[in-house]
């Protein structure tokens, strides 16, 4: 949308780098079986541009899986609005941790793995 824009016109890389976690966080949650939060993110490429419309999907990836955590690279592809030509927009990686009720730390592995 219009107030997504940068002043050039482009779609803000803080959006793309929104989308890029809620994506994350989306597949964290599902791999971890409950709420996952973003303590690090690094290694943004930004290798293509969006024009206001483009649809926007988010591909994501475990990578690693620590004792409370995962790392989830993310890659933002746009689809230029009336038609299908695509393009990589933007790449990210994300560590999630894994909390428990209490917001602690808890556990990648449950106890009936």
């Amino acid at each position: 949308m219009p107030t997504d824009l940068n002043p050039y016109g482009g779609v803000f890389g803080g959006w793309l780098m929104a989308q890029m976690a809620l994506g994350a966080g989306s597949l964290a949650s599902r791999v971890g079986k409950g709420k996952a939060v973003v303590v690090h993110a690094t290694d943004f490429t930004f290798p293509g541009a969006m024009d206001v419309g483009d649809e926007l999907s988010v591909y994501c990836d475990v990578t690693a899986t620590g004792n409370t955590s995962l790392t989830i690279i993310a890659e933002g592809v746009g689809r230029e609005r009336n038609g299908e030509g695509t393009t990589t927009v933007s790449r990210g990686t994300f560590k999630f941790v894994l909390l428990d009720e209490d917001d602690r730390p808890r556990s990648v592995r449950s106890e009936n793995d």
